[in-house]
Formats: structure tokens, C-alpha cells, sequence
């Protein structure tokens, strides 16, 4: 569980996903996302999988990585697979033996789902290892920026956005350093059955709970000390500019785009 929350840390590097300006990657992974759920059919869902596969070379990081995020909810996955393929009404997967049982139409919802899953997980985690949280917060600033003009707090809402991205690391270190300590006192956390693993973490809550809420106390803290008041006046050293390849990288999401519309409204 704390290796796949890992895996949405920030990874620094000089690839063109990287490169990108912040307002387009967050512009696209909401196309991205709008389109995962507004496909249904197998060759566009399959058309969304290589383009992840392509951003994923693009940006330097193996898309198996990337799946190291579903571990947490693969037992939920494979229930839901079970559940809709033996008691979703359909035609039967074959005549004779257990298949019998398995309605075609459960199992393609169900693989429908778990590859709608799997390219959620690697969207945000792509997202999220090739944009830095400062950056993020710029972006989303910016692209909220008109709702300003309606009394919305929009500088305070990214950069609650940008301490929640910041912590979840945090909130790795910290468990996996109570998680040694209590090891070392010869506790166990990966033995037994599910229910007991669950139990065993239990202890855990508390401390946890604790040692972040010190780390979010010193963060104030060093906020205050730098004078901090907010989005107001405040400039950026780096101002975030559109370059030819956001709009190479826009332009071609919008082809993406038009060839699932067309295979979505004209089926193979």
C-alpha cells in the first residue's frame, strides 16, 4: 500500500512531458479522464491504452510502474469481475460446465471497468511523477484564475491542492518509519490472513496521525516565518509560458479525440 501511494511522487526530469507547461498536462489528463469515462467500446478504450503507453515513454517512466498503483484495490477489482460476471443476467459463456454460469455481457463490463481502472491509475500517476507540486499549484492558479472575479479563493485552493500532494510522500515516510520501529520490537504486519494484516496496522492509527499533524504544525510555522499572507501580490519567478509544444501536444490530443468520437458513433 505505501510503495503505490509512493509511486504519484514527483520524479524530476528533462523529457517533453516534463517540459510541458503545467496548465496543458493538467488541461489534457481532463480530457484524458473525460474520455476514459465516455468511452465504451473496446477499440476506443484500446486507442486511450497506446496513448498512455506512448506518454509513458515520452516522460521517461515504465507504465508497468504505473501499475503498481492498483495493488491496494486488485482484490476489489477481481470481486467486482466475479460479482457481475456470475450474476449480471446475459447469455451464458458456453453451454456446458461452470462457464455456463458466466454471462458475456458481466465479464465485458467487467473487463471494461478493470481497463478504465487501470488507465485512471496511470493518467494520475503520470500527472503526478512529471509535474511538481509547485508547478501544479501554479497551473491550477492560473487556469481557476477567472473565478476569481466572483469571490472564489483561488490562490488558497491550490495551494491547499499543493499541501495535500506534498504530504502524501510525507505520509510514506512516516508510516514506513513507525512500521520499522515497531519491527524491530518483532511485530509483524505481513503474516496471517487479510483480516488479521488489517488488525495488525491498527496500532499504527494514532502515531501516524500524530507525527503528520507535527509536520503540517512546522509547515505553518515556516509559512508564518516567510511572512506569508496569500496569493495577493505575490510573484513567481519562473512565470509559466505556452510553448510550440503545448500546442503540438493540444493539437494532437484533439485528433485523439476525433478518432474516438468516430469510433465510438461508428463501432467496429
Amino acid at each position: 500500500m505505501l510503495k503505490a501511494l509512493d509511486m504519484s511522487r514527483y520524479s524530476h526530469g528533462t523529457s517533453l512531458v516534463h517540459r510541458l507547461d503545467p496548465r496543458t498536462k493538467i488541461i489534457l489528463a481532463i480530457l484524458f479522464m473525460t474520455a476514459l469515462f465516455l468511452c465504451g467500446s473496446y477499440p476506443a478504450l484500446l486507442t486511450l491504452l497506446l496513448l498512455t503507453f506512448a506518454l509513458a515513454k515520452l516522460s521517461g517512466k515504465p507504465f508497468w510502474n504505473s501499475m503498481r498503483g492498483l495493488k491496494p484495490i486488485l482484490w476489489l477489482a477481481l470481486f467486482t469481475l466475479l460479482i457481475n460476471a456470475f450474476f449480471m443476467p446475459g447469455f451464458p459463456l458456453a453451454e456446458t460446465g461452470i462457464l455456463r454460469h458466466v454471462s458475456r455481457e458481466g465479464l465485458s463490463i467487467s473487463i471494461k471497468m478493470i481497463l478504465r481502472l487501470i488507465l485512471l491509475v496511470s493518467g494520475a500517476s503520470l500527472l503526478t511523477f512529471s509535474t511538481s507540486p509547485l508547478a501544479m499549484t501554479d497551473g491550477l492558479e492560473k487556469l481557476m484564475k477567472p473565478l476569481s472575479r466572483i469571490g472564489v479563493p483561488v490562490h488558497e485552493i491550490a495551494m491547499m491542492m499543493a499541501i495535500a500532494l506534498r504530504f502524501m510522500p510525507v505520509i510514506v515516510e512516516e508510516a514506513e518509519k513507525l512500521i520499522k520501529a515497531q519491527s524491530s520490537r518483532l511485530a509483524t504486519f505481513n503474516t496471517g490472513t487479510l483480516w488479521q494484516r488489517a488488525t495488525h496496522h491498527l496500532p499504527l492509527i494514532v502515531p501516524l496521525f500524530v507525527a503528520v499533524t507535527k509536520r503540517g504544525d512546522a509547515l505553518a510555522t515556516a509559512m508564518e516565518a516567510r511572512c506569508y499572507r496569500g496569493g495577493s501580490g505575490r510573484t513567481r519567478i519562473r512565470p509559466l509560458k505556452f510553448s510550440g509544444a503545448d500546442i503540438a501536444c493540444g493539437g494532437a490530443m484533439l485528433v485523439v479525440l476525433i478518432v474516438l468520437m468516430q469510433i465510438e458513433f461508428r463501432p467496429f
